[in-house]
């Protein structure tokens, strides 16, 4: 059984940075992909990044959502636990639960959506004030 555990989340100012860590354990993470979404209260769940393996290419390929590009990096040290998620420039409308989300490397559809994903931590919180 795959467990992740997020942790890194805070109370931070506008423009400061976090770094967010998913410790993976009960199955190798060269044989996972691994994506970060976010909630906000009242909100639905939203993807933000990927570290997904790529049937096409046969290599992991990072993705991230549009919007956030330049402010957030995921990071996959060597296919060694954790998986990090650094973010940058804060805004108070970055405040979310991020949680950290894994399936199998076998699977090559759409990394955006949430119900592809079948292993899932407990989020962690991110608030930032103005």
């Amino acid at each position: 059984q795959v467990q992740l555990v997020e942790s890194g989340g805070g109370l931070v100012q506008a423009g400061d940075s976090l770094r967010l860590s998913c410790a993976t354990s009960g199955r190798t993470l060269s044989t996972l992909s691994v994506a970060w979404f976010r909630q906000a209260p009242g909100k639905e769940r939203e993807f933000t990044a990927a570290t997904a393996w790529t049937v096409g290419i046969q290599q992991y390929v990072s993705l991230y959502k549009t919007s956030l590009k330049g402010r957030i990096t995921i990071s996959r040290d060597n296919n060694k636990s954790p998986v990090s998620l650094q973010l940058d420039s804060l805004k108070p409308e970055d405040t979310a639960v991020y949680y950290c989300a894994a399936r199998s490397t076998s699977r090559d559809d759409d990394v955006s959506q949430p119900a592809q994903y079948d292993y899932w931590g407990q989020g962690t919180q991110v608030t930032v004030s103005s």
